[in-house]
């Protein structure tokens, strides 16, 4: 029954981006949400993470996916605890759509920090930074590429082939508009993606 309800939703919500064209997605979630924030740069940080096994995981592998990032500092405590729990409640909307295979959710968190909020392992990676680097000073790099200059925790949606697409500040925004954003960026043409991996009968034809 939830996910008839979440669905419903989804349906009911749909129809305020209906006559917006996929490229407009910016301008109409800018009007509709006040925690988002445009950003659109070609690509992210440098992120070294690793996932709990010791597996190192790299941003760029998953160029066919949108990926939701989030950080979740050992002192950010109530703040991003909250960010967490929103951001499962996005997954769970995600997730009953056929956009659960498109889209990968990263928190990335202190080794001794535990994420109490109720992901679903499907398509959500803990991981944790790589050598030395800290999760806080690994947030504070990609918030460098915010111009709102808040504390609050901000949760980095990065489109196809890398490009950091938009940002939504602390936990207060709608779960619907992200997924509807979500949902925009797979579906909107304009956008990049990835590059088609060749086949034997392309690299046999491209010897001549």
């Amino acid at each position: 029954m939830k996910r008839f309800l979440i669905l419903a939703l989804l349906l009911v919500a749909q129809p305020a981006f209906a006559n917006h064209p996929g490229e407009r997605i910016d301008e109409v979630m800018t009007e509709q949400e006040p925690a988002f924030e445009v950003v659109d740069h070609p690509s992210t940080p440098n992120l070294d993470i690793e996932k709990s096994g010791g597996d190192v995981l790299r941003l760029g592998d998953l160029n066919d996916q949108i990926i939701v990032l989030s950080f979740a500092p050992r002192n950010c405590d109530s703040p991003c605890a909250k960010q967490q729990a929103v951001l499962a409640g996005v997954q769970e909307q995600v997730n009953v759509s056929p956009m659960k295979g498109m889209v990968t959710f990263v928190t990335v968190h202190d080794a001794d920090a535990s994420i109490q909020a109720p992901w679903d392992e499907a398509n959500w990676q803990p991981v944790i930074p790589s050598d030395e680097e800290t999760t806080a000073a690994a947030a504070d790099r990609f918030a460098a590429l915010s111009s709102r200059g808040q504390e609050l925790p901000m949760a980095h949606v990065i489109d196809r082939n890398g490009r950091h697409a938009g940002i939504f500040h602390g936990s207060d925004f709608s779960k619907t508009n992200l997924t509807l954003y979500i949902n925009q960026l797979i579906n909107n043409a304009h956008a990049p993606k990835p590059p088609a991996k060749n086949g034997w009968w392309e690299w046999l034809t491209g010897m001549f």
